[in-house]
């Protein structure tokens, strides 16, 4: 147990613990260490007793190659990150680093697999408390690195459908949002990745108000994931998965089909959505239907209208 800081009760005491075995290997003080990585050593203090702020990925980063741990800090860090995180955020994002297909409704902005690195600083420095730019940063960077699992052999199947709003909501200025409709536009070139727009004139749904994600993990499994303003909850029980996995079927056949809704994304990052090919409510419903069946969803019903799940919301 080093320093009276038991290593096994977080990750970040383990991080802590790790650092004060390399600095007294190294035969460093706390004060030499800090100075050789810019900071002060009361920093370090914090650091290795898993007090104050965890520490962010440059500060491991420079600590790693100063206390020569070669990358044994850099891979414990993200673990560290993720303990900030409730327990069913942090499972969240092992199910979705692990999924083979991932399907996404999205209310109010870009899925982060999908941003640009500007979009993603104007959302993540929104609604947040962070304690520097670098934080901030730091924070848009892990982002970017997650999409680089979308270029890999074992990427995933990702389908994503939009509410209109999320085109609409120039996040980050005019200029960062056309470069995020823009890149909305380049999945078209990307097999694996499609695009739906669920227009406003579809009326209610049954995830207005939050953003829904259903994960297929490799053994077939399912598990769900429903978010709001200010809460999300992790979906694991098969009943509940498949009553989602359903639900975002709904929203998929509602939605205009992929080439449609990219002529929409196109027409409104052109700033004239009057001269946009969105077909008529009837020709949608007809989409809709061959869609759901397609799907082994259920029949919609005449006028437009989907047929509603009346059992009770988990």
């Amino acid at each position: 147990m080093a320093n009276g800081i038991d290593p096994s009760t977080s990750m970040a005491a383990l991080f802590g613990a790790r650092v004060r075995r390399l600095r007294i290997a190294a035969g460093l003080t706390q004060t030499q260490l800090g100075d050789l990585t810019h900071v002060v050593s009361t920093r370090i203090t914090q650091i290795e007793r898993a007090s104050g702020a965890k520490p962010t990925l440059a500060l491991a980063r420079a600590l790693d190659v100063v206390l020569g741990a070669d990358d044994l800090l850099v891979e414990l860090w993200p673990y560290v990150y993720r303990e900030a995180f409730p327990d069913w955020s942090r499972r969240f994002m092992e199910y979705s680093e692990r999924a083979v297909v991932i399907r996404e409704y999205a209310a109010h902005v870009v899925p982060g697999l999908l941003q640009t690195k500007d979009y993603a600083r104007a959302v993540l420095s929104v609604g947040r408390t962070l304690g520097s730019e670098e934080q901030l940063e730091e924070r848009v960077a892990l982002r970017m690195g997650r999409q680089e699992r979308l270029g890999t052999p074992d990427r995933p199947e990702l389908w994503v459908v939009l509410d209109e709003a999320v085109l609409r909501r120039p996040v980050g200025g005019r200029a960062v949002m056309r470069e995020q409709l823009a890149r909305l536009l380049g999945t078209a070139a990307e097999g694996h990745i499609t695009v739906q727009v669920l227009p406003f004139d579809q009326g209610e749904h049954e995830v207005m108000g939050g953003s829904l994600t259903v994960l297929t993990m490799p053994d077939g499994s399912e598990v769900a994931y429903t978010e709001g303003a200010h809460h999300g909850q992790l979906i694991e029980d098969p009943d509940e998965v498949r009553y989602f996995a359903l639900t975002y079927d709904r929203l998929r056949a509602a939605a205009l089909p992929p080439l449609m809704s990219l002529d929409m994304i196109r027409s409104v990052m052109e700033d004239n959505h009057r001269g946009a090919n969105v077909p008529s409510r009837s020709e949608r419903r007809r989409l809709a239907q061959e869609q759901l069946q397609q799907s082994g969803g259920r029949q919609l019903r005449g006028g437009g209208r989907r047929v509603r799940d009346h059992r009770p919301r988990p």
